[in-house]
């Protein structure tokens, strides 16, 4: 007696595969071969227009070829772990870090990526942005904690200025520091920053709350500048900055 469960697994799976790979996989045998390319298109073009939309940049610097490969690799390739379409982008990051492989491909593009990811992420997360309620006079005085609206990032490439027009293929000899964040608004905006910028965040972000004057009490200790109150007073003035942002906020 057949196993119909067994057979309808098998099945199944044929068909799976062949949709991801139809050059190395063969086509079921009982299902027509138009019927199959109306599969295969329908759910490639929804993969591929899901990842031109999330990846506009990345997809601007590849022409229909190169693009269209890629798209191909990762559908054929990467066994995504969420029915989620929201999180095919993650999916296509994991593919890009761990399964790529392409001596062809910019050295960049694994950065790039994350950049044009991580405005997506922020564009839908269900965080609710923080309005500021106290007043930023006494700032030194008050307790502060990072937005989880607001991700400060380090890159080996300015990824905030890549385009046609600007293709670095060498990896800049100081790290570009760049602080992504969404705003009362809900506009998802970026902000480049110096390093010292990016470390008085990192301090911020390693605690659930920290008193301002603790925080940049530390930053100066680690500057060794001969003048420690300058780096207060800078740092201070950087954390006015953000707070109107919205990137870190008062507790």
């Amino acid at each position: 007696m057949k196993n119909t469960k067994t057979d309808f697994k098998s099945t199944q799976l044929a068909f799976a595969a062949y949709i991801r790979d139809p050059q190395h996989n063969p086509k079921p045998v009982d299902v027509a071969e138009p019927r199959m390319a109306m599969y295969r298109s329908l759910f490639f073009n929804n993969i591929e227009g899901f990842l031109s939309g999330n990846f506009p940049v990345l997809r601007a610097l590849l022409d229909d070829q190169q693009w269209l490969a890629l798209v191909q690799d990762f559908y054929a390739k990467h066994p995504c772990h969420t029915p989620y379409f929201l999180q095919i982008p993650s999916e296509f990051l994991a593919y890009l870090q761990h399964e790529r492989q392409c001596d062809d491909d910019f050295p960049f593009m694994l950065e790039l990526a994350h950049y044009e990811w991580v405005e997506m992420a922020l564009a839908t997360s269900k965080e609710e942005t923080v309005t500021q309620t106290k007043h930023l006079d006494d700032l030194l005085n008050q307790t502060i904690a990072l937005s989880p609206l607001a991700w400060p990032l380090a890159y080996q490439y300015p990824v905030h200025k890549i385009g046609p027009d600007f293709l670095p293929l060498a990896a800049s000899t100081q790290p570009t520091f760049i602080v992504v964040y969404r705003n009362a608004e809900d506009d998802v905006n970026f902000i480049e920053i110096t390093a010292l910028t990016y470390r008085l965040l990192e301090l911020i972000q390693v605690e659930e709350a920290i008193l301002t004057a603790d925080c940049l009490q530390q930053l100066a200790v680690e500057s060794q500048h001969p003048n420690p109150e300058l780096i207060i007073s800078a740092g201070l003035d950087i954390l006015k900055t953000l707070a109107e942002k919205t990137i870190i906020t008062l507790v």
